[in-house]
């Protein structure tokens, strides 16, 4: 990557690890990730902030001492716009990427980790995807996609529930299922702060509580700290928006 020459960093055996909402490749021999915005880059007019966010919110959990993937110290971490692109660079972690810990152990982890969150003091959004929710309608619309009719009235009706919802609010990593934590030799380690922000404990909680795992039982895992019924309200808002992106994702 010409980017990260520039800067001195020499690649000779790129590796392509993700290929989804961005790109990220491991610049090869270097210890350094280049995430590169893909479809985020469509409906994020803001996606620098984005990534800002991430090598933020990473670097000040590092800080503290918790595992988390930091930004590169190879070079400067950006994020950057070059040739059209936003990138940043982040520090290869050495790692399974077959692997993958359960939901409930997910859950397990995370109350360490909205301990720590709590104490960050960067600037954060206060909407989570509701701002996603309606720039992808906003792209979708311009291309013409049909049937858009039925999301805006899902989108409606969740947004006057939001309010009795909007509880126990305090920053949160913002998407952590399994593929957000590395399995590591000296354990997991987290990854991916692009969509933290300042939001209800229960939308964190959403993120493991699938058909398998009921809000109830999820609360309990996790220790408290949420409603079931907000969890459950949460996982419909998650289940909207993850419907939704699939329909960017076939016509982009």
């Amino acid at each position: 990557m010409s980017l990260a020459a520039s800067h001195g960093v020499v690649c000779s055996d790129p590796v392509v690890l993700k290929h989804s909402s961005n790109v990220l490749v491991h610049l090869r021999p270097a210890p350094v990730v280049a995430r590169i915005a893909a479809r985020t880059f469509l409906v994020r007019p803001t996606v620098a902030s984005h990534f800002a966010r991430d090598l933020s919110v990473s670097s000040f959990l590092a800080s503290r001492g918790v595992p988390v993937v930091t930004p590169s110290s190879e070079l400067p971490a950006g994020p950057h716009t070059h040739d059209g692109f936003v990138i940043s660079f982040s520090t290869y972690v050495p790692h399974d990427p077959t692997a993958r810990l359960s939901r409930q152990d997910v859950l397990k982890l995370l109350p360490d980790l909205h301990a720590e969150l709590r104490l960050y003091e960067g600037r954060l959004p206060t909407r989570g995807t509701l701002d996603d929710v309606d720039n992808v309608l906003t792209y979708l619309d311009g291309l013409g996609v049909p049937d858009l009719a039925r999301f805006r009235k899902w989108r409606d009706d969740l947004l006057t529930g939001w309010p009795a919802h909007y509880n126990d609010v305090q920053p949160l990593h913002g998407d952590p299922h399994p593929g957000n934590l590395l399995v590591t030799p000296s354990g997991p380690v987290w990854n991916d702060f692009e969509d933290t922000w300042r939001g209800p404990l229960a939308w964190d909680l959403a993120c493991s509580a699938d058909k398998e795992e009921a809000a109830q039982r999820t609360v309990e895992i996790y220790g408290g700290g949420a409603a079931p019924s907000d969890v459950e309200f949460h996982v419909e808002t998650r289940r909207m928006f993850g419907t939704l992106w699939g329909v960017l994702m076939q016509w982009s």
